[in-house]
């Protein structure tokens, strides 16, 4: 029996029976290639990589943002082949960092002992990012993760109110506002739809997922609970686009937490569906899951980064992954922290020991289209909506890797803003134009791609 024989033998055997399966057992990478994978901030002092977020210009241009042990690294992933760091913003050393993006700021926080909230200015990239102030208020110090809706923060764990979730208003994104709290049960972290609060009490009462309205932002009430059973420690929850599922992740090592899926279409009878494990790994530790329209990328420790089909929410199925941690499946809190996945199909994860990843499906994975579907020639669509006020999104398609130039004209062709400049992979982007500060009238977009031109009319009204 030659050595392809036994591979295949091999592959059969733990693809029929992926309960036959030790901590080392591994299928190769699927459907992912590794763009790249920067460690530049190694662990320090018992200090570790943590969480991972993403940051999409104006200009088009793609941004990772990774919590590193002594601060926060921001990396410019737009070209595939020149994925570079562009600056650092230092902290105070800690394991936890975690960060989340509102208009043209980054907001980090940590669970280092008076650490606030930084925030930082990202108007000034590709040369650099501006740190504009460390945010703290009378016995608030730290934050143990940080939401975003709108135009408004969400605190969750820390030192303040018991470690409840306390709102802070950016009107003037440089200078937050509080508002009100709610601190019934301790919060490790929540997701906001609609000025609906779903908050994991990880620890409380035990175990519980407790919906709050915010709609009045000064007073934050109760609607309902539910216990995440079996076993559990609600660590993350993530939507999907209907909000008729919830995604919920139990970061447990006896036994090892799981992907949980609840139908709660009725508040008042919220349901269980299922469990899920990625494909072969029964020991591995879920930690965070992200939800983009009909995929679910999770992060989930020493089995990486695993990549979902959820247009049947209630049964994912798994069609991509990319192994941060390869020595090991075990039930240790090491590998793959966090994911973030941008509207061109990139994914970026941070691995606890190694930094930050960033990697690109083979699949095209915008509404899961087969690679077949892939643009043959570059285009440019019609913006939309159109005519608009005050932003609108204008997609185009590449056949290859371009240098894109994508420009923004007045009626009498003086150029009134760029919006990409640089190296862009193949496939669809898309990009957002805000002309909040331009007078209504007809404008012009022209793009520029290894010689293809096309110019299109767009009318905004005010």
């Amino acid at each position: 029996m030659n050595i392809y024989t036994k591979i295949i033998i091999a592959l059969i055997a733990v693809l029929a029976f992926p309960g036959i399966n030790n901590t080392y057992s591994q299928l190769p990478n699927q459907n992912m290639v590794l763009l790249s994978n920067k460690n530049e901030h190694p662990p320090t002092g018992g200090s570790q990589y943590s969480a991972i977020w993403g940051y999409k210009a104006p200009n088009g241009r793609e941004y990772a943002i990774l919590g590193c042990a002594t601060g926060t690294a921001f990396v410019d992933i737009t070209d595939s082949l020149n994925i570079h760091e562009v600056d650092f913003q230092p902290g105070l050393t800690s394991s936890w960092r975690e960060m989340k993006v509102y208009s043209h700021y980054a907001y980090i926080v940590s669970e280092a002992t008076n650490s606030g909230l930084q925030i930082i200015d990202l108007q000034y990239l590709p040369d650099s990012v501006h740190f504009v102030r460390t945010y703290t208020f009378a016995n608030y110090g730290k934050t143990h993760t940080i939401s975003q809706s709108g135009p408004y923060l969400y605190m969750n764990g820390g030192d303040y109110l018991n470690g409840g979730v306390f709102i802070l208003d950016l009107a003037n994104p440089e200078l937050p506002v509080k508002r009100g709290q709610w601190e019934t049960y301790y919060v490790h972290d929540c997701r906001v739809v609609n000025d609906t609060i779903w908050a994991c009490n990880i620890y409380n009462p035990p175990g519980t997922i407790t919906i709050i309205n915010a709609t009045n932002k000064n007073n934050l009430q109760t609607v309902t609970s539910w216990v995440n059973n079996p076993n559990p420690f609600p660590h993350n929850i993530a939507l999907t686009s209907n909000r008729a599922y919830a995604y919920t992740t139990d970061e447990t090592q006896t036994p090892n937490g799981k992907l949980k899926v609840w139908n709660v279409q009725n508040l008042s009878n919220i349901q269980f569906v299922t469990n899920w494990q990625p494909t072969g790994i029964t020991t591995a530790i879920v930690h965070n899951v992200e939800i983009y329209g009909s995929i679910a990328v999770i992060a989930h420790y020493t089995a990486g980064v695993r990549v979902l089909n959820i247009t049947n929410p209630a049964a994912p199925a798994e069609f991509a992954w990319y192994d941060t941690y390869p020595s090991t499946n075990n039930n240790n809190y090491d590998g793959c922290w966090g994911v973030f996945m941008f509207p061109s199909g990139k994914i970026i994860a941070s691995d606890r020991s190694t930094g930050l990843y960033v990697l690109r499906p083979n699949l095209s994975i915008t509404g899961i289209r087969p690679s077949k579907n892939s643009p043959t020639k570059s285009s440019l669509e019609q913006n939309y909506p159109n005519p608009f006020n005050p932003s609108t999104t204008i997609k185009y398609f590449l056949p290859k890797n371009s240098h894109v130039s994508l420009k923004i004209y007045n009626v009498v062709g003086k150029e009134i803003a760029s919006l990409v400049d640089g190296i862009e992979d193949a496939g669809e982007h898309s990009v957002n134009f805000d002309a909040s500060e331009l007078a209504g009238g007809v404008y012009f977009y022209t793009i520029y791609a290894d010689g293809f031109t096309d110019t299109k009319r767009m009318t905004l009204i005010k």
